[in-house]
């Protein structure tokens, strides 16, 4: 069957999406960010810029 293959595609996608969107849910209450930042996830540099803001965050609990 043609063209399965971009459907497959956007079921790797989103499956990607929740596993890094989850696991955020989780950690970012912990470095006192509002958890539903991630839905920054849905974009493709969104995680990258999460958990760069997260180290920031933990660079400011270590300086306390």
């Amino acid at each position: 069957r043609p063209g399965w293959e971009c459907g497959l595609m956007g079921v790797f996608v989103w499956l990607l999406t929740a596993l890094t969107a989850i696991p955020m849910l989780k950690l970012l209450p912990h470095f006192g960010i509002n958890k539903y930042w991630a839905a920054l996830c849905l974009v493709p540099l969104g995680p990258v810029a999460l958990l760069w803001w997260m180290g920031l965050k933990l660079q400011e609990l270590e300086r306390q």
